[in-house]
């Protein structure tokens, strides 16, 4: 099992959004990495990897050798997501 650590900016994006349960019951998912569903290794981007819940984005990284997954943000998606 993963362990998953929310950075503050990501906690403050997460309260704004009307869905957050789903996207945090998502995000728990995520335990199971990296076999998991929806997630996508990123290339060129601040961010290792994504998880598409809806029109939302959770943006984290993955550390496979310590099992951290770390949430960085929690965005709509747009033009400026990626």
């Amino acid at each position: 099992m993963n362990k998953i650590i929310y950075q503050i900016r990501a906690v403050k994006q997460l309260s704004k959004i009307p869905t957050q349960k789903l996207i945090r019951e998502k995000i728990a998912q995520l335990a199971g990495m990296p076999d998991c569903v929806n997630v996508k290794k990123l290339s060129n981007h601040q961010y290792d990897y994504r998880l598409r819940v809806g029109n939302y984005r959770v943006l984290f990284n993955y550390d496979g050798v310590i099992r951290i997954i770390s949430i960085e943000e929690v965005k709509k998606r747009d033009d400026r997501t990626y």
